[in-house]
């Protein structure tokens, strides 16, 4: 793809996550929007619904009955051949849970819009990843921003990577709610023209079409190839590729370099480490300042995409350290660890590292909790004594509530 020097239309504006979010979906010039309100999502469907009727951006704005409608509607109108954008969070995620599958299944880049909140109970409106996670098997891309600017750039990269002939995956574009959803930043928001380099239009290989009849469903496919399950598998594991390039061709035309996989933050010379995803990283690099400052060796490792998820790159990465702490911000009631469910893949990623370093999950931020500057200092604390003593004191800490 030929790349152009960065535009002057570029301008900075201040906005939200949701606001960011939904610039991202009016950028990318979406076909058909469906929403269904319940925060902290809402504000994004708020913004496009101005857009559409102040005549920004010309796309049909369907409000369904329910966030099953919503995700019914996506899935018919992507198989149309439409760019479609949708969004929820919390429970709403949980009660589209049967539509996941099926428009993986028949793949179908539908892209929706997550700002995490915590389920029920304890029902509160702050943010948990366990409503995404949830759905983190189901053959959606996914991964996290940690600010509004991210969250914009995600989704625009989320549309070329799902588009994409060799993908052709939903993708669930997630941001921290409140933390990231409704906390403004400054956002670079692109000369149209870049985008449309970068994003070419969404044109699927078998769109319902009356004058051209084609055969979509989870147990039929156009082109009868290899089991429906396998397929997937493949276009999840090849999509690795694909993700890699787009990040790349992002950077050359916006002059923003992300790395897809993890993000590094003064990690030369560490010895112990976070790992995390999600807005919370925000505070963590404050906290890491702070005590490098002190003379303590610690770093961050955010990890930016967990479906796919990127095992060698996590194994290279987190292998270089003594202790990796696994802040955990989900619920993994009864797993491996009996805390969250990103510890078990980090150990998992590391099962193969001749180092094996030792990991000690943290439950933090849990109920949509802040995490605060003091809580990194002892989960600090808790790493180093590992350090010190070669053992880890027990698998799960739960952050506030222990000594």
């Amino acid at each position: 793809m030929a790349t152009t020097a960065i535009s002057t239309k570029k301008k900075t504006v201040r906005m939200n996550g949701c606001v960011a979010s939904a610039q991202a979906a009016k950028y990318a010039d979406v076909d058909v929007i469906t929403a269904y309100p319940i925060r902290p999502y809402t504000a994004t469907m708020m913004a496009l619904a101005q857009m559409v009727a102040n005549g920004e951006l010309d796309a049909e704005y369907i409000v369904a009955d329910s966030e099953h409608s919503q995700l019914s509607i996506a899935h018919g109108a992507s198989s149309s051949g439409a760019r479609v954008f949708t969004g929820s969070s919390g429970v709403g995620v949980q009660f589209a849970y049967e539509l996941y599958s099926p428009i993986s299944g028949s793949r179908m880049p539908v892209q929706m819009m997550i700002a995490d909140r915590t389920l029920d109970p304890p029902g509160d409106f702050g943010s948990e990843h366990t409503d995404a996670l949830s759905t983190r098997d189901m053959g959606w891309l996914m991964g996290w921003a940690c600010d509004a600017q991210e969250a914009f750039d995600n989704h625009l990269m989320a549309y070329r990577i799902g588009e994409d002939p060799r993908v052709l995956l939903p993708q669930m574009v997630c941001q921290d709610g409140f933390f990231v959803s409704h906390i403004t930043t400054d956002v670079e928001l692109p000369d149209p023209g870049q985008v449309k380099e970068f994003l070419p239009p969404y044109k699927h290989p078998y769109p319902l079409d009356p004058r051209h009849p084609v055969s979509h469903g989870p147990q039929i496919m156009p082109e009868q190839g290899p089991p429906l399950q396998l397929e997937r598998a493949r276009a999840m594991e090849g999509s690795m590729t694909v993700i890699e390039q787009v990040h790349d061709e992002f950077a050359q035309i916006f002059g923003r370099k992300y790395d897809p996989w993890v993000e590094e933050f003064m990690t030369d010379g560490a010895e112990v480490v976070f790992f995390m995803q999600g807005g919370h990283a925000v505070t963590a690099r404050f906290a890491i300042q702070h005590l490098r400052d002190e003379g303590v060796k610690v770093g961050l490792v955010r990890l930016r995409t967990i479906r796919p998820y990127p095992t060698d790159r996590v194994n290279k990465v987190l292998s270089k350290f003594k202790v990796v702490g696994v802040i955990e911000t989900n619920m993994g009631l009864g797993s491996v660890s009996s805390g969250g469910s990103l510890y078990a893949e980090a150990c998992a990623a590391l099962y193969e590292s001749p180092q094996h370093p030792l990991v000690i999950s943290f439950m933090a931020g849990m109920g949509g909790e802040a995490i605060v500057l003091k809580e990194f200092y002892w989960m600090t604390k808790k790493m180093m004594e590992a350090q010190k003593r070669g053992k880890i004191e027990k698998r799960t800490h739960w952050v506030g509530f222990e000594e």
